[in-house]
């Protein structure tokens, strides 16, 4: 990025004066798609899984909406599921990518359900299947109605604590990805009780989640902070269509309140978006109404907003059955009473909210990055599946079909260089320039970058906007990025001022409207950008 401060590591290290850990396969992320990976290198090779909180700690977790599966062969099909997925992602799809992921996810759902993962099933036994907004058939998978990625991370989580070649180190911060002759070497890490150390590794897979932090309004868990996007551009990696973030359209927005997600589920038992004067206003918007792909809901409520003022859009579920509504979602309506609200009675206040990063580092069918020795998956990564905008519920299928493939892979490149010997003598000293520098008030910097990011990087973008959030990003990076912090909070702005000047270049150069990403400039799609945007960290700089 021209301009842009971004020094190789945060901190000054030399890895033979840190306490080191050593692991077959280092991962790091607790999600669907690092579980999954440890799980599977744990087959052959000794894993340590690193995470910023708890296990149970990550956007799997927070996840409603289900996961899509096609397990009724009769009424749906792998080519109708790739089909979905291609038409929502606007052009940018990788079609094999696609049709890989489509076609072993029913396996990898199944090796779920053997794990004891517990699905909702009919009263015949057979599984419940949903449908969502983009889906042509009912093929969504949910758990307990709208926990689904509760249930999931719980499975995965217990069977990682009790296999034995898994270790966890949880409350943990992975600061930077360590590179020596071009390959990846492992991390260092930074924990309360040992501070920073090394962890030796000779496959990494990197599985950290995405970076809707860096939005004022997003669904996302503290953590979400984009860690391993910036990461992986500090050391070389090849990072793909960062100018996509999804917004989902329905997050419950009361004042003081966290913008808790309102699952497509929701809509999909038939709720209604209203205005202000309790018009449905998708009806004619799209064939499918409420029912439409996210980018299209999410920019019709915020027209709606504009065009009335401001006065209010609500999630209407009172024409619905409210015993079947509170039997389907009982965390969505414990969730609105705290805050006062019946959803069988009341309609509830919503507006959009950055909830899944599309883009992310560039990876091949089995999870494998620019960087040898190193493996991306799950939402840190970009395989091609999502394209220009990702289809409801395809998150955690992607997270279990690459987190098995990546694991795999993981332990065959351990196993592989099991004699080699890894080069553990490495230092990095800074330029010494933070050091004179005046205390930072992180928190101000963070809630105004996260402000300019809404308003600039938003779901409704324009040259202008988008030139004053990057002037301000390059502002803030003048003095923040080489200063050295000591803690996660300001490793983790250092990230997201990265992470946010990334999308904001990708943003600007992408003069169209395409999925996620919409330009009121630039309104329509333009066959020039059938392309994907890429960037990458200047090899002089790697040094």
């Amino acid at each position: 990025m021209d301009g842009f401060p971004c020094p190789r590591y945060l901190i000054p290290f030399n890895t033979r004066e840190l306490p080191l850990r050593w692991a077959d396969v280092l991962v790091l992320g607790s999600g669907v798609a690092g579980l999954s990976a440890a799980l599977h290198a744990a087959e052959k090779s000794s894993v340590i899984v690193v995470t910023k909180g708890e296990a149970q700690e990550s956007n799997t977790a927070w996840a409603q909406g289900g996961v899509a599966a096609v397990l009724d062969t009769h009424a749906d099909s792998f080519a109708l599921h790739a089909q979905d997925t291609l038409v929502a992602g606007a052009g940018l799809c990788d079609e094999a990518i696609v049709n890989q992921i489509v076609a072993e996810g029913a396996e990898c759902v199944q090796e779920l359900i053997e794990k004891g993962a517990e699905f909702d099933r009919d009263e015949d036994g057979e599984l419940s299947l949903t449908r969502e907004g983009g889906h042509s058939a009912s093929r969504i998978l949910h758990a307990t109605g709208d926990a689904t990625g509760k249930e999931i991370s719980r499975t995965l989580v217990e069977r990682a604590r009790a296999h034995p070649r898994i270790r966890f180190l949880e409350h943990a911060f992975a600061v930077d990805l360590v590179t020596s002759h071009g390959e990846c070497q492992g991390a260092l890490v930074w924990d309360h009780g040992q501070g920073m150390h090394f962890i030796a590794a000779r496959a990494t897979v990197l599985a950290s989640g995405g970076a809707g932090r860096v939005f004022r309004e997003t669904t996302n868990p503290r953590v979400a902070t984009g860690d391993g996007l910036a990461m992986a551009y500090r050391a070389g990696a090849e990072l793909l269509d960062m100018e996509f973030m999804q917004f989902h359209p329905t997050t419950l927005y009361v004042a003081g309140a966290a913008r808790v997600l309102l699952s497509e589920a929701l809509r999909g038992e038939g709720a209604h978006l209203k205005d202000a004067d309790g018009v449905r206003f998708m009806v004619g918007l799209h064939e499918r109404a409420e029912l439409g792909p996210r980018d299209v809901v999410a920019r019709a409520i915020v027209r709606r907003l504009r065009e009335t003022q401001g006065r209010g859009v609500t999630l209407d579920l009172t024409h619905l059955d409210p015993e079947h509504l509170r039997k389907r979602f009982p965390g969505i309506d414990r969730t609105c009473r705290s805050y006062g609200l019946d959803f069988t009675k009341d309609p509830l206040p919503v507006h959009p909210s950055a909830h899944y990063t599309i883009g992310g580092v560039k990876i091949d069918q089995d999870g494998q990055t620019s960087i040898p020795g190193l493996f991306a998956i799950g939402e840190v990564s970009c395989s091609g599946l999502h394209g220009a905008n990702r289809l409801a519920s395809n998150s955690l299928l992607e997270g279990l079909v690459h987190g098995r493939r990546a694991g795999r892979c993981a332990a065959e490149r351990a196993n592989a260089a099991l004699g080699g010997v890894a080069h553990l003598a490495l230092e990095a000293s800074g330029d010494g320039s933070g050091a004179q520098r005046a205390e930072i008030d992180i928190g101000d910097v963070l809630a105004a970058m996260r402000s300019s990011v809404w308003r600039g990087l938003g779901i409704e973008r324009t040259a202008q906007g988008m030139a004053e959030v990057e002037a301000k990003l390059h502002f803030w990076a003048g003095y923040v990025l080489p200063h050295a912090f000591a803690g996660p909070r300001g490793w983790e702005l250092q990230n997201q001022l990265t992470v946010a000047a990334l999308m904001a270049r990708a943003a600007r150069w992408r003069e169209e409207s395409r999925g996620a990403h919409y330009r009121t400039d630039f309104p329509e799609p333009s066959d020039a950008f059938l392309q994907h945007s890429s960037q990458s960290r200047p090899q002089e700089a790697l040094k």
